[in-house]
């Protein structure tokens, strides 16, 4: 369910009279279950090959496939609707909603999916302890660390089980044992549950653990790096 095919994705940018190539005639294929790091310095397209393989941005050329189905034409509620059941998003900022509790930011997606109150809370605590959080269920964004809220940002983006997770430079806040505690989880779940990962950084801490690392310089592809 969680590969990605993306074929001649162009996305142009303009600055003042010049085109700049966010994207430029981008081929890609992950299987399913992957565990990928998108590379390369600022500006270099990581982030906007993650946005458009999560349906956030529209390439101007290409077309995109997920889990065997065309995402090029889908209603903006087509695309909320993949979103919400198809992709986990982890970004450089967690993103929590600050008035509520870890359990409850972990289950305002199943919340969304009309999930029942009893069956949210048990997901919610199952993968807050997966996820290293037993016993700070009730606990605010403000009360825990950058690290912890970074587990339930991750936390949130799993709960659901989704095929694809799209991070975004998720050890940027982070100090080495944080990252290391992410990322190995990420590499359990990749493992355990099957989830294909595709993660954009810059952290070489990171790039150690993919299975594939492609870097990119301008838009372009250029390394493809398979371990």
């Amino acid at each position: 369910m969680g590969a990605v095919t993306c074929q001649g994705l162009v996305k142009r940018f303009q600055q003042g009279d010049q085109t700049i190539y966010g994207l430029d005639h981008v081929d890609l294929t992950i299987k399913e279950g992957g565990f990928v790091c998108l590379s390369g310095p600022s500006g270099s397209g990581k982030t906007t090959l993650l946005n458009a393989i999560g349906g956030l941005d529209k390439p101007d050329e290409g077309s995109i496939t997920i889990a065997g189905r065309s995402i090029d034409d889908l209603s903006k509620g087509e695309l909320a609707n993949m979103r919400l059941n198809t992709i986990g998003f982890v970004f450089q900022a967690y993103n929590l909603i600050p008035v509520l509790s870890a359990r409850e930011n972990v289950e305002f997606v199943m919340q969304v999916q009309g999930v029942s109150a009893a069956e949210r809370r048990r997901a919610a605590d199952d993968i807050l302890r997966e996820v290293g959080l037993e016993g700070m269920e009730d606990r605010r964004p403000a009360q825990l660390s950058g690290g912890q809220q970074q587990r339930v940002a991750v936390a949130r983006a799993i709960v659901s089980k989704p095929a694809l997770v799209l991070a975004d430079e998720p050890t940027a806040n982070l100090d080495s044992h944080s990252a290391e505690q992410l990322m190995d989880l990420f590499v359990s779940l990749n493992v355990n549950h099957k989830v294909t990962f595709i993660i954009a950084t810059h952290d070489t801490r990171v790039m150690e653990y993919a299975q594939r690392l492609i870097r990119m310089v301008d838009g372009k592809i250029v390394e493809d790096q398979r371990r």
